[in-house]
């Protein structure tokens, strides 16, 4: 299964028109996204606000991750405080990769952004947390936090957005999304061989661990015949036929 780096913003001076930081609203976004990427079966791993952007840069290059994702929101430039609209999805020019994600996520975005026309991929070498990553990297600008219907948008819909951006990273690795569901538990239960944990639901897909019999997974959701399943450490689909919850 594909694991990101998620980045919300760490700019706790960037204010909020109508209350609160960049920061806070950026990891109430990322608080969101939580439950969509477990059930989706995407792994991640999440800078913290102590952070910088240079500090969450390096932490994402030394792991092994498939993907940098930075949260962030914009503001106008001096004099025009308040009077600028839109969301701005940044890639590095040279990134095919990049650039498909920041393509699906801009046009995902269009659906629940209040301005659709206002919404587009920005191709950029300004970016830290764009040109550095050794893996393909996107940054979100959202919406405009001086501006107070932008501000509003972000505050009031942090679950619909959250949803749309998880949409758009299960789009562009090609797996299902799937709703959040309780995480529970469950026994693997087959004729004494191992359980396959795959990559995609299906038998054809590649396989990324075994399950011993009578074992203890976690299940983070089902998509058809297949479970999302946790075990040490390995996430991945499994055979619903296979698992008693």
């Amino acid at each position: 299964m594909p694991r990101i780096y998620l980045s919300p913003s760490t700019q706790e001076n960037n204010l909020y028109v109508n209350g609160g930081t960049e920061e806070y609203w950026m990891n109430e976004l990322a608080d969101a996204m939580i439950p969509y990427l477990l059930s989706s079966g995407i792994q991640f791993t999440r800078n913290t606000p102590d952070m910088t952007a240079a500090s969450s840069i390096r932490a994402s290059n030394a792991g092994n991750y498939d993907l940098h994702l930075a949260l962030h929101s914009n503001a106008a430039p001096e004099g025009r405080y308040g009077t600028i609209r839109g969301t701005d999805v940044y890639y590095y020019p040279t990134s095919t990769n990049g650039k498909r994600l920041a393509d699906i996520i801009a046009n995902n975005l269009k659906r629940v952004y209040p301005l659709p026309d206002r919404v587009r991929a920005v191709p950029t070498t300004r970016l830290g947390e764009v040109r550095q990553p050794r893996v393909p990297s996107v940054l979100v600008e959202f919406a405009y936090h001086d501006n107070p219907d932008d501000a509003n948008w972000i505050k009031n819909n942090l679950d619909e957005i959250a949803a749309n951006v998880v949409l758009s990273l299960t789009e562009y690795f090609g797996i299902p999304f799937i709703w959040p569901e309780q995480i529970r538990q469950g026994t693997v239960r087959t004729s004494g061989t191992g359980l396959n944990i795959r990559s995609k639901p299906s038998t054809s897909a590649p396989i990324k661990g075994s399950i011993p019999n009578g074992a203890t997974v976690t299940v983070y959701s089902r998509t058809g015949d297949w479970y999302v399943v946790g075990y040490n450490g390995i996430v991945g689909y499994a055979s619903a036929d296979y698992i008693t919850v």
